[in-house]
């Protein structure tokens, strides 16, 4: 608990909760939302694909996705933090906030095995395996259940 209260008196953390200026709170949540959109929107764009849709285009041509997929993890991580140091002991002790945090974990473990298959595809590669199928649902599942976590996080944790 004394970790999670120095947290929240660093002077990052008051910056980013307290100043009035936009390149503060505006900013790092607005960073945050826009990396989420982008990251779950290409998690959804390949999982999609491996349920089937577009099946007409090769599994291949989705590789490029994935380079979205690390900027807009990197983005969140940081962008994450600044906002979790602002309010540390509220959410450190908060069982909302690790459920979040446990389905934030869930989707972005699925991201590895899914780009490891997309990447190993052939060129001319259309089929989907089963568990290539099951990550996709796990993934879509988690990252729904990842984003209304923290959406409701303003509502259940004060």
């Amino acid at each position: 608990m004394n970790l999670l209260a120095w947290l929240e008196s660093t002077s990052l953390a008051i910056w980013v909760h307290e100043s009035p200026s936009i390149w503060a709170q505006p900013t790092v949540m607005t960073l945050h939302t826009m990396g989420m959109g982008i990251l779950v929107g290409a998690s959804w764009l390949i999982d999609l694909r491996l349920l089937g849709i577009a099946c007409s285009i090769p599994v291949s041509a989705f590789r490029w996705v994935f380079r979205a997929v690390a900027v807009s993890l990197a983005v969140n991580a940081t962008t994450g933090v600044l906002l979790f140091v602002g309010r540390a002991a509220t959410w450190g002790t908060s069982i909302p906030f690790f459920i979040k945090m446990a389905f934030v974990f869930a989707s972005a473990a699925t991201l590895l095995p899914i780009r490891t298959y997309v990447m190993r595809s052939d060129v001319d590669d259309h089929d989907v395996t089963g568990s290539a199928r099951q990550l996709a649902v796990i993934s879509i599942v988690a990252w729904c259940c990842a984003v209304t976590a923290g959406r409701l996080l303003a509502y259940l944790v004060a």
